[in-house]
């Protein structure tokens, strides 16, 4: 909760000005270790909103880990009013193991609000709902591309419903805006239920950095913090963003090797080979005609490829 004079969380009573590092314990593993999730909060002496910055949600997904950790290391997140609550990762489990899920396998994900006698999963989402989710008025929740598919960076929401995400995805200007359906048990659907606007940024693949995608994801989240009064001006983007209402994935209809002859960012036309599948002994390929003209805004860099496999991510333009 929040007072006039302080913010309460975690059993602690944080005054304006204050700099705050709690922890808020989850669970123990089967070993008795205690697991805990490091929460920042960096308070102005003057009054204003409360934004969040939490990153890794996913455990394998760290560019939105490392873009939080670089935001607090440059010391950048000084809010000139308000707070900000930052998070660099929520799901410990999967950090310390390299993986997507909690123990239990589920994705936290698609288990908020959560429950105190669920799974690890649904009382990591619990724990965030309780503790946190009251306290924030805006939110940028970072990902990161996963299973061998690198995304361009992008953000994501649900656009022209809500004048505050609209706002929002303005100003944190990312290369491209996709509108996003809401996913049940999401982050992103239960703030929308509750009317707080929060906005998904994604960039590269999982375990590894997208350094041109942490530098955008970093200026963004600048440009954000001088659109809600928090901060000063933010870098101007360096390239123009553009919105998109509809994007789709271009799938395998062949199983074997597959190798892309587009890059991220590029723009396909209809028609256009985009890549070829061979088979691994050398005897036949096919060449991948686009059926769909789009920006590449997601790209599978598995060589290897099933039928029904995602290949390529195309963003339409307004």
């Amino acid at each position: 909760m929040t007072t006039d004079n302080y913010l309460a969380l975690n059993g602690l009573r944080i005054q304006p000005g204050e700099r705050v590092l709690t922890r808020l314990v989850i669970s123990r593993l089967p070993s008795g270790a205690v697991i805990d999730v490091p929460v920042h909060v960096i308070r102005a002496t003057e009054p204003g909103p409360v934004l969040l910055l939490m990153a890794g949600m996913h455990g394998d997904e760290v560019n939105g880990v490392e873009t939080i950790r670089r935001l607090i290391r440059r010391d950048l997140l000084q809010p000139t009013r308000g707070t900000v609550i930052a998070i660099p990762i929520l799901n410990i489990y999967g950090f310390l193991n390299f993986s997507r899920e909690v123990p239990d396998g589920k994705d936290v994900n698609r288990s908020f609000p959560g429950h105190p006698r669920g799974s690890v999963a649904s009382r990591v989402a619990y724990r965030f709902m309780r503790e946190i989710m009251p306290l924030v008025d805006y939110g940028i929740d970072f990902h990161t591309g996963g299973a061998a598919r690198a995304n361009h960076p992008q953000l994501r929401c649900v656009l022209g419903e809500n004048a505050g995400i609209d706002a929002l995805a303005a100003a944190f200007a990312a290369p491209f805006t996709l509108h996003a359906r809401l996913r049940t048990g999401s982050l992103r659907a239960t703030a929308h239920a509750l009317g707080k606007p929060i906005i998904v940024y994604e960039t590269g693949e999982s375990l590894r950095f997208d350094e041109a995608g942490i530098e955008e994801a970093i200026a963004g989240t600048l440009r954000v913090l001088h659109h809600l009064g928090m901060g000063p001006e933010g870098p101007a983007p360096a390239r123009p963003n553009i919105v998109c209402h509809r994007h789709r994935w271009l799938r395998a209809r062949y199983a074997g090797l597959f190798r892309a002859h587009v890059a991220l960012g590029d723009f396909v036309t209809e028609g256009q080979i985009f890549g070829s599948i061979a088979d691994p002994y050398g005897e036949q390929s096919v060449r991948l005609e686009a059926r769909a003209s789009g920006y590449v805004i997601g790209l599978n860099y598995m060589p290897v490829v099933n039928q029904g496999d995602a290949l390529l991510h195309l963003a339409m333009p307004v």
